[in-house]
């Protein structure tokens, strides 16, 4: 049995306590820990969870625990450090989205798992989708043939008050806004289903948030070879209509979920019909795919929960979680400086520095209000899966 211990109480938790509760026969939760005190005590009363020991430090939890595991969703900026202290104590760590504001704390993460010995994942979980899974099937089956173009959205929605919130809208503590804390989602599949791109170029701008001093619209394009991206990230599109859509030489592929294959008549406009045979095909691959057994956060957790107890690496690992923060460090990079910013990026390039992006990103608004919690229930997902 897996000894879990969850350190930060605030709404994301509540995912990660449920993906471990989903898991009964491998794991138990038996501490948590938050800095404001009596809050572990109260989520731990909430779920039902009587016998787990509270703290009101995550130092002072690891050094009376024996885990094996713990679960980081704190706000982004501690990461590194609370997933450090974890691995020099000997225990593996599964950190919330993003791994952490800069590469340079990633490095340092990546380098503390290595000399421990222990695993270091971080939160992915559209990866755990059935619906992104269908799309990552036909993309690995050469259907589609050689990608030309892929529009991904990165739609949410967030009122002024999502700003309040004593940490977000901070480029200190938040570390960025909805290109870090909300694309890293499309970011990862992205990077899951072709790769790190050449180059990237991006605007950024706040267009409704006028209490934060981080972007809440972002646009770049990313160039694959012959191929482009293109990659919204927001928090200012009603209705969140999220989508990945993917333009091969032989058909497009999209989620929500959509199939065309066109093929040409004598003078080169589509031929009407298309490639029936070809969009059966694909529809067959799709067909083919097994529903998951659990889901998002409670799918990646039984992965976590399973490599663990296999010996083996998750399938999310802590090279992707800094391959997703190395995207969105070039996206701020090239919308902040201007021009275009290859990847990888240099070893000498400051924007791998922890402090460099907030001391060189505009503050596009005064952080006007600065309160210790909000009554919110966390949303996981676009509004078409509520």
């Amino acid at each position: 049995m897996i000894k879990v211990g969850v350190i930060g109480i605030g709404g994301i938790s509540r995912a990660h306590i449920a993906g471990y509760l989903a898991h009964p026969e491998r794991c138990e939760i038996v501490a948590m820990a938050d800095i404001v005190p009596g809050k572990a005590a109260t989520k731990a009363a909430a779920a039902g969870l009587d016998a787990v020991r509270c703290y009101d430090s995550a130092q002072a939890m690891l050094e009376a625990e024996d885990l094996d595991l713990v679960s980081i969703s704190t706000p982004p900026e501690s990461h590194a450090e609370l997933a450090v202290a974890a691995l020099e104590h000997g225990v593996n760590v599964l950190v919330e989205k993003p791994m952490a504001p800069s590469l340079e704390e990633c490095d340092a993460m990546i380098a503390a798992e290595r000399a421990s010995g222990k695993t270091l994942s971080v939160i992915a979980q559209n990866r755990f989708r059935d619906d992104v899974l269908v799309l990552k099937d036909v993309l690995d089956s050469g259907l589609i043939g050689p990608v030309s173009h892929v529009r991904v959205s990165s739609a949410w929605w967030r009122g002024l008050p999502y700003y309040d919130l004593w940490w977000r809208g901070t480029w200190d503590v938040e570390g960025g806004g909805c290109t870090l804390n909300h694309a890293i989602h499309h970011v990862d599949l992205l990077l899951w289903f072709l790769g790190r791109p050449e180059s990237v170029v991006a605007l950024l701008t706040n267009a409704q948030h006028e209490n934060s001093e981080v972007e809440d619209l972002s646009v770049a394009l990313l160039r694959y070879g012959r191929a482009i991206a293109e990659l919204t990230s927001s928090v200012v599109h009603h209705g969140e209509q999220q989508e990945i859509v993917i333009h091969g030489r032989e058909a497009m592929v999209a989620q929500p979920w959509s199939v065309v294959a066109d093929v040409t008549a004598p003078n080169g406009f589509p031929a009407p019909g298309g490639n029936a045979e070809l969009v059966a095909r694909i529809e067959e691959v799709a067909a083919a795919r097994e529903p998951l057994a659990h889901t998002l956060h409670p799918g990646q957790i039984g992965d976590v929960l399973a490599a663990l107890a296999d010996g083996r690496a998750p399938l999310v690992t802590s090279a992707d979680g800094r391959a997703a923060v190395e995207l969105v460090t070039a996206i701020y990079e090239a919308g902040i400086e201007g021009g275009s910013v290859e990847l990888p990026l240099a070893a000498d390039d400051p924007y791998r520095r922890d402090g460099h992006r907030a001391a060189r990103a505009p503050r596009f608004y005064e952080k006007s209000a600065s309160v210790a919690e909000l009554d919110e229930d966390i949303v996981v997902g676009s509004s078409a899966d509520r």
